[in-house]
């Protein structure tokens, strides 16, 4: 059997792990905000009409923050429309995904839901076709006390405390032309400046994400990030990252291999942003809000037009989605000193890691296993571990490293993690890892998503045909942790350490 090996010290940290790389994303698209978490004649739905199931499954998922309400679609979006008696909210043509938008649910909705999930608010505004007026009123209404026209309005429908959201999306994707009223470089840094300066003005306390590319593959990538930035470099917190991810004509070695380009993507804005730190003269860096990826395999669905809630892009995922999923995870925690915040794409139904029946059960998807174990286990710092060991060859990625790995230590909870992807699709890997650094380490648990049929997927009928199966126990032995991956696997590996 091939062998890898890599070293755990805590002297060799890349960053705290931010609770906001755990955030996930819903849009107003198919059946994520309507029949998703929103479905009031649900026999299990609550009195605001929320499904308890999806409630509960986010929280057992560990997510942090929300992303709201697009994506695409909050490029059309008025969000007036959307509060109030909801007899008297109008109906909109959604031109985004060619839907019918009830607007039965809203801003207060969307806020009172993220109470009941435990997680905190990231709202979009729309910069399409709308700008600085209207964005700077949202946060008004959302976030100012009372005495003013727009945050009266709020209490007066009901929510007598601000929703205090702090995190802010300038728009998204403005660099594809598939966007409504999508803009130049230049055009949209100069809206997103004058933007974030009066929404600052109105809450100065706001946490604010330009767009960034839509895709590594788009032709204005890295040009797009160096024109926004230079506009908005001051008056922003975070630049935005966007990928996704599939099988092409059948090549599975490259799609296991799928983190090698999310990695480059990160080093490329990186990059880009402290290029413009440099020319600027700035003091503060600019983060990452890698807020939107995942595997896509852009199924249409229903492809009716102006009807509301249609199923659209409800794909099912397999074992190997959810392995790719485990290693895009490790690409985040990997740079952990600058991706500080993160959504996969998107929550329930829509290329999502739960998904609901009409009137019926949701069930967890094969990728809702890795993003639970990552984000319940990748706690504290992440360390540098530097693997070494063979590698496989790939058409898209030339020869990548057949362990993909990375590792958390929690030194308050007295806790270690090594997660672990093996992208072989054939070959077994034993792993050694130096633990000698770590004092009293000792292991605790191993626990694999693997399996013979790459094409395995969960359903209604069998929901767990896919999920995480515990290990023969690893031994920590003079110093050294050794374990063994199967072929194409997820791997969690848990360690006790002295506190």
């Amino acid at each position: 059997m091939k062998k890898a090996s890599l070293t755990l010290d805590p002297a060799f940290r890349i960053g705290a792990v931010d609770p906001r790389v755990r955030g996930s994303f819903v849009e107003h698209l198919g059946r994520c905000v309507y029949g998703g978490i929103y479905e009031p004649d649900h026999p299990g739905a609550d009195e605001d009409g929320f499904r308890t199931d999806v409630l509960d499954l986010t929280r057992e998922l560990g997510v942090t923050t929300v992303r709201y309400p697009g994506g695409n679609f909050v490029s059309g979006y008025q969000w007036e429309d959307a509060i109030g008696p909801r007899a008297e909210r109008p109906r909109r043509l959604d031109l985004a995904w060619k839907t019918l938008e009830t607007n039965e649910v809203g801003v207060d909705e969307f806020a009172a839901w993220c109470r009941k999930a435990g997680v905190e608010p990231m709202m979009a505004v729309n910069l399409g076709t709308r700008g600085v007026q209207e964005a700077a009123a949202l946060v008004e209404y959302c976030n100012h006390p009372a005495g003013t026209y727009w945050s009266d309005l709020r209490v007066k429908y009901g929510a007598k405390d601000p929703h205090d959201i702090k995190i802010w999306c300038l728009g998204n994707e403005m660099d594809g032309p598939w966007q409504i009223a999508h803009k130049t470089a230049r055009d949209y840094g100069i809206l997103a400046n004058q933007t974030a300066k009066a929404m600052r003005l109105v809450d100065p306390g706001l946490e604010l994400v330009a767009c960034g590319s839509s895709s590594r593959r788009m032709p204005t990538f890295g040009s797009w990030e160096a024109e926004v930035l230079e506009h908005t470099y001051d008056v922003v917190d975070y630049v935005s990252l966007h990928s996704y991810y599939r099988p092409n004509n059948g090549d599975f070695a490259s799609f296991l291999a799928s983190g090698v380009d999310m990695d480059a993507m990160i080093e490329s804005v990186i990059a880009t942003c402290d290029y413009v730190k440099a020319k600027t003269r700035s003091k503060k860096s600019i983060n990452l809000s890698y807020d939107e990826w995942n595997v896509w395999y852009h199924v249409p669905g229903d492809e009716r037009e102006w009807v509301t809630g249609p199923a659209l892009f409800e794909d099912q995922y397999s074992l190997a989605d959810a392995v790719v999923v485990g290693s895009l995870l490790n690409s985040l925690l990997r740079r952990a000193d600058r991706v500080t915040m993160a959504c996969f794409a998107q929550l329930v139904n829509v290329i999502a890691p739960m998904t609901t029946v009409p009137g019926g059960p949701a069930y967890r998807q094969s990728t809702f296993h890795p993003m639970r174990l990552a984000f319940q286990y990748g706690t504290g710092s992440t360390l540098r571990v530097e693997p070494t060991g063979p590698l496989v060859d790939t058409p898209d990625f030339g020869p990548v490293a057949q362990l993909d790995c990375t590792a958390t230590l929690d030194e308050e909870n007295g806790a270690a993690a090594v997660f672990a992807v093996n992208r072989s699709l054939t070959e077994p890997l034993l792993v050694e890892v130096d633990v000698r650094a770590l004092r009293g380490a000792r292991a605790v648990e191993h626990v694999a998503l693997s399996g013979e049929d790459r094409d395995a997927a969960n359903t209604a009928e069998q929901p767990d045909r896919v999920a995480p199966k515990v290990q023969d126990a690893p031994v920590v032995e003079d110093g050294t942790l050794r374990f063994e991956l199967a072929p194409m696997s997820y791997n969690v590996v848990r360690l006790a350490t002295a506190r």
